[in-house]
């Protein structure tokens, strides 16, 4: 019986660690819900690597519930900012209230490369954005892709209606929203 109940502990503390450890190693942000309306600090948090490998690039794509986006340079890695132009609204004005000196572009895409974090180490990517007012969504997707030295892991997966992230492989890391005060 001593060991019949050893082995259960054992098997149930497995169980316990193998579910875990997906959610741990997914590339998530620090925020898990955001207000609508609000301008944001968005902490893209990266555990690992690829496969043990380096990663020497993050590129995220901005979905069109976040705008105003300024990325954070960090030291050691290039930043590039792809734009697109804004998309009015029909009125003739954009539909976005841009700031520092891109009134006819919206941010698309952020990206830093050139860095080396070791798989063994893990890091964050900062951006700031101001979550529209009118999301329509309960829960935003951002994908993101993470290359490596040797492979990439592209963090695009949404998951369908009402399902959860928790059964994708490569799921895009997501925030809640909440109504605006």
């Amino acid at each position: 019986m001593k060991t019949l109940n050893h082995c259960v502990r054992a098997v149930l503390a497995a169980a316990a660690f193998a579910t875990s450890f997906p959610a741990q190693a997914h590339i998530t942000f620090e925020n898990k819900e955001v207000e609508a309306g609000s301008t944001v600090k968005f902490v893209l948090r990266v555990p690992h690597g690829c496969a043990g490998s380096a990663t020497v690039a993050v590129k995220i794509a901005l979905p069109e519930e976040l705008t105003e986006a300024k990325p954070q340079p960090k030291s050691g890695w290039t930043l590039d900012i792809t734009r697109v132009e804004a998309q009015g609204d029909g009125s003739g004005e954009t539909s976005h209230d841009s700031h520092g000196g891109h009134d006819d572009a919206v941010v698309q895409e952020i990206a830093w490369s050139g860095g080396k974090l070791e798989d063994a180490h893990y890091d964050e990517f900062v951006f700031r954005a101001k979550v529209k007012e009118d999301v329509a969504v309960a829960e935003i997707f951002v994908p993101v892709v993470q290359e490596c030295e040797s492979g990439v892991e592209r963090w695009i997966e949404i998951p369908p209606a009402s399902a959860s992230s928790d059964d994708l492989k490569f799921p895009a890391p997501s925030i809640r929203i909440r109504a605006g005060s």
